[in-house]
């Protein structure tokens, strides 16, 4: 079976070297090439096939967009994937980079595993395979993952606080249990801070204060857009339990579906 080769464009020399440690430890990956900017990215391409190229959005000399913009011009049987990985979570950011062509956006800091598993379903697209139906939605738990980073991200909680991994964490763990909503203090919070090292309290403050981020860039709207009706406004702050359990409904009623309707497919 031939290797994905996978071209990394990230200007953090850490962050690139963990990277290709980490893919080209796979034994269907390789790493193809690697540059620190854009200008060195364009250069370098020509000289390095490529099936997937994981692209930092902001960099010195030349941004990502600017090489998507390059990239588009390569014929479609020829163009590598792109995968967006990236510190930047704005709606528009967002939208212009799928407008630009790339396939997946992911913002960091990010799983290793679902990093893997999008250059796969990224390579998979390059080839054109569509005779394994079953490989071919991507798995249920990174879509909740996407969904539920799409969300916070368009309300305005940046990746980088804490409260952003405690809400994506305490989202998960009603998703899988619903009724520990209901022991928010008792099991909720102590299960997240198990997991980030910390104390309940702190985990408590940190979603407080993400949510409280959030209501005050006044982006409350995009929440209703996700929801598709009006679940929220910018007068009435949820609690953390009323904010948790609104995303992990409607994140689970989509698992649900997606679920069945794969069943009947």
């Amino acid at each position: 079976m031939e290797k994905i080769r996978i071209f990394l464009t990230d200007d953090n020399d850490e962050i690139r070297a963990a990277l290709h440690k980490y893919l080209e430890a796979q034994e269907d990956m390789i790493i193809s090439g690697e540059a620190a900017n854009g200008v060195e990215a364009l250069q370098r391409l020509p000289e390095c096939p490529s099936d997937v190229i994981i692209l930092d959005l902001i960099m010195p000399q030349m941004d990502g967009f600017g090489v998507l913009e390059q990239v588009q011009r390569i014929p479609p049987e020829q163009r590598p994937r792109v995968i967006a990985l990236t510190a930047l979570g704005r709606e528009d950011f967002i939208a212009r980079a799928l407008r630009l062509g790339v396939n997946y956006y992911m913002v960091k800091p990010v799983e290793m595993s679902q990093l893997m598993d999008r250059v796969r379903d990224s390579a998979r697209q390059m080839e054109g395979v569509c005779e394994e139906p079953p490989e071919l939605p991507p798995p249920p738990s990174p879509n909740v993952d996407d969904r539920m980073s799409n969300i916070f991200l368009s309300l305005g909680i940046p990746a980088h606080i804490k409260g952003y991994q405690f809400l994506r964490e305490g989202v998960r763990l009603v998703i899988e249990q619903p009724d520990r909503i209901n022991r928010i203090t008792k099991e909720l919070y102590p299960s997240i801070a198990r997991r980030y090292a910390t104390s309940p309290s702190k985990v408590e403050r940190a979603i407080r204060h993400a949510i409280e981020v959030a209501w005050s860039r006044g982006r409350v709207e995009s929440l209703n857009r996700a929801f598709g009706c009006r679940v929220a406004i910018p007068e009435d702050k949820p609690t953390n339990g009323e904010f948790i359990a609104l995303i992990a409904d409607k994140l689970g009623m989509e698992k649900q579906h997606s679920a069945s309707a794969a069943a009947g497919g």
